[in-house]
């Protein structure tokens, strides 16, 4: 790939941000570093079970955007069970809290993120095992995966249309099986009314097209304030064999994660504990121009509590006043113009992302890869 840079963080005055944290070029690099090797970092692989008995065995050539949905998610679950400011370090004792996420993504059958698990879950989105899948479409299938972490109890909400309505996540983030039990013991959320321990840690993605096949220059600066936002989870896009997790900028450039190198599939040892150094990049990240990115991209924050959230919101309304193009719309409730899926009279196995599959119709034309 032309744009891959392995050299050191350039010399420069202007800010590093890094999904949330501002830091210096001129004096952090070690931290800068560090916070990059700390992230998750997931890439094709080779030698795994056959997904699905019969199938592929690695996902060279297709599996890109499906890593990248594993390293936003990732990240959440990092957030969620460590806290942003955890950092890795190599070759120390690791934290049970690590061992079980890195085993949610181990590539076997079981794992609840595996690229077994999405590959197929796809299926029922319209995707064959081994095509490429855009960014919309590894959000909802991680939307229908993270049901099954009981562990982790995140809602995946997929904003669809451009619009993120408040009313919706409120309902789907809150879990009302614990009302009865608990119901007497809660701080109840001032905007809501909601018991706050009902509260279900949130992931929110939201599928964007900021152009046609480039992009478009006014979003730029909204673009660049979603790494600033401390519920930043990074960017997921790209074209056909060269999607990659952005995770921050600094200057004009983007600086993300790249999937494209293939690595043994990895085996947890007796002990329970994970061989971990192949899923964090010791090497300075990836960097490329902002211009260079394909238009269609995936957006993502985390919102443990509903306080969060409603920070989230307050920031993003001041990014929507204050720069650029706003990217999406944040609504209370649903516009009139949106039309329900209620009101269309669907069966419940309607899937959100048939929607999206029509709103982005041309994204599955110039994604299409023939099938391995």
């Amino acid at each position: 790939h032309e744009s891959i840079k392995f050299e050191d963080f350039p010399e420069t005055p202007e800010p590093v941000w890094i999904l949330g944290k501002e830091y210096s070029a001129l004096t952090e690099k070690d931290e800068i570093l560090s916070d990059v090797t700390t992230r998750l970092w997931f890439t094709y692989r080779k030698n795994f079970p056959p997904i699905g008995g019969t199938g592929p065995t690695s996902d060279t050539g297709w599996g890109c955007m499906l890593r990248c949905g594993q390293m936003i998610l990732g990240e959440a679950l990092v957030c969620r069970h460590l806290g942003r400011d955890w950092r890795w370090a190599k070759g120390r004792k690791q934290r049970e809290e690590y061992v079980s996420i890195l085993n949610a993504f181990i590539d076997k059958k079981d794992s609840y993120y595996s690229i077994h698990q999405i590959a197929q879950m796809g299926v029922g989105e319209g995707k064959p095992i081994g095509q490429w899948y855009g960014p919309n479409t590894v959000a909802q299938v991680l939307k229908k995966l993270a049901v099954f972490d009981t562990w982790s109890r995140l809602v995946v909400h997929v904003a669809m249309d451009n619009t993120v309505i408040i009313e919706e996540i409120s309902e789907c983030s809150c879990d009302a099986t614990w009302m009865v039990e608990l119901f007497c013991c809660f701080k109840y959320h001032s905007r809501t009314g909601v018991p706050t321990a009902l509260w279900k840690p949130l992931v929110l993605l939201i599928p964007l097209r900021l152009g046609l096949s480039d992009i478009n220059e006014a979003y730029i600066d909204t673009l660049k304030q979603c790494f600033m936002l401390p519920q930043s989870l990074g960017v997921i896009g790209g074209k056909p064999n060269s999607a990659h997790y952005f995770i921050g900028y600094v200057g004009e450039e983007l600086i993300y994660l790249d999937p494209h190198t293939t690595q043994p599939a990895v085996e947890p040892c007796e002990d329970g504990q994970v061989p971990d150094e192949t899923y964090h990049c010791q090497h300075p990240p990836c960097r490329m121009h902002i211009c260079e990115l394909d238009p269609s991209i995936a957006v993502g924050f985390f919102c443990r509590t509903e306080d969060e959230f409603d920070d989230w919101c307050m920031r993003i309304r001041r990014v929507c006043l204050c720069w650029g193009l706003p990217m999406f719309e944040l609504v209370d409730s649903q516009p009139a113009h949106m039309v329900s899926i209620d009101a269309l009279n669907l069966t419940p196995d309607f899937s959100d992302s048939d929607r999206l599959e029509r709103f982005f119709d041309s994204e599955d034309e110039e994604f299409e890869i023939l099938s391995l």
